[in-house]
């Protein structure tokens, strides 16, 4: 029940962490939060970081969902959408063009080898669409494709699950940093990855058990 959300434990504390300041310090938050929206940086300045921080995602431990939610508050549903959706796509390509040229090496740097254990054991089941099914799940999404990158995974059956799972998840955190307020979005970009991994966790006990 726990294989995936073990793993995940030092994750969702570090995705924790911005909620922590808005329990203690609500109301000097919020005064901040005002002054940050009437003087707030330029757009394109916000854009490149959170492209720079989504690209690097497959070897830092970058809370991707916190940073997508606030793009979305930031930057509004659609452009923070296409921020988001490209600088997910940029790490996703960086690291399976990586893994595919370079090797096992490579990815047991910036990859845990239970992890790609794991990744590798679902990919032989479950093949691409395995790629899609991860995409929300901290950890497993990255091993999954340093792990399809090493076995030789064509481009043509990587990219479509990729690009179609990163927009559906760009979407909807944006949507909630934008209309529901920065303090729910960072609850919400906590909360939901946690809910897609024991979502996940399930399907495939359930597609085990009917094997």
């Amino acid at each position: 029940m726990w294989q995936i959300i073990r793993p995940m434990l030092p994750m969702v504390l570090i995705l924790a962490i911005p909620i922590v300041p808005f329990l203690l310090f609500g109301e000097q938050l919020e005064a901040s939060l005002e002054q940050w929206r009437e003087h707030p940086p330029a757009s394109h300045w916000v854009a490149l970081a959170v492209i720079g921080l989504l690209a690097s995602d497959i070897f830092l431990p970058v809370p991707s969902s916190v940073v997508c939610a606030v793009a979305g508050n930031q930057l509004g549903a659609i452009l923070g959408t296409f921020v988001t959706w490209l600088g997910m796509n940029l790490g996703a390509v960086l690291g399976f063009a990586l893994a595919k040229h370079l090797g096992p090496a490579l990815a047991g740097w910036f990859s845990r080898p239970s992890d790609l254990q794991r990744a590798g054991a679902l990919a032989e089941r479950l093949g691409p669409p395995l790629l899609a099914i991860a995409r929300g799940v901290p950890v497993l999404a990255e091993a999954t494709v340093l792990w399809m990158g090493l076995h030789g995974l064509s481009w043509r059956a990587f990219l479509p699950p990729i690009i179609l799972s990163n927009l559906v998840l760009a979407v909807v955190y944006c949507a909630i940093g934008d209309y529901a307020g920065l303090a729910i979005a960072l609850a919400a970009s906590v909360a939901i990855p946690v809910a897609l991994a024991l979502a996940a966790e399930r399907w495939l006990k359930n597609g085990s058990q009917t094997r």
